[in-house]
């Protein structure tokens, strides 16, 4: 009977490191999917339905400002989660890879922590240096502009990234 439940524990022991293996692996496209998800469905649906519905633009403006406050902190939480993530799925590679192959490794990780870092500091410039000249209306077609396009490039970095981590 011990060998049996020896063998029981094992068994046991090793279906959980396969399961952590694969969360490990699975939950960086998660974020991934959630961080450019979100940017997709804020930029491209969410805030046209509220200059299209909401009685004044500077309602619809007051609350598109309050949504996208909300995406920085989704899109710092998803990109800094998945540097995490990656950083730690790395050195655990580094450690079991031999000199030769760890080049590659190294240049992968480095271009997916330019673009997750880029990412949430684009949000981050965004909330706290552009936002606030919109919303005291300072020459708002510059601001809203410049934010526009921080915004973009944020959503091209968090789409870049996920098709780099999904196609691994």
């Amino acid at each position: 009977m011990s060998v049996l439940r020896s063998v029981q524990e094992r068994v046991t022991g090793q279906v959980k490191e396969q399961v952590k293996e694969q969360v490990k692996r699975a939950l960086p496209i998660w974020l991934a999917a959630a961080w450019t998800m979100s940017l997709s469905t804020l930029g491209l649906f969410v805030v046209p339905m509220l200059f299209a519905h909401l009685p004044t633009p500077a309602q619809a403006g007051v609350m598109a400002g309050y949504l996208f406050s909300t995406q920085t902190a989704i899109s710092v939480v998803c990109a800094l989660g998945s540097l995490l993530l990656i950083r730690s799925r790395q050195a655990s590679v580094e450690s079991a890879a031999e000199s030769a192959t760890e080049s590659g490794a190294e240049s992968t990780f480095a271009l997916d922590s330019l673009l997750l870092l880029a990412g949430a500091l684009l949000a981050l410039l965004v909330e706290f240096g552009v936002s606030p000249h919109i919303r005291a209306h300072d020459n708002l077609p510059f601001w809203h502009g410049l934010g526009s396009g921080m915004y973009l490039l944020q959503w091209l970095c968090s789409l870049w990234f996920f098709g780099r981590v999904s196609s691994r």
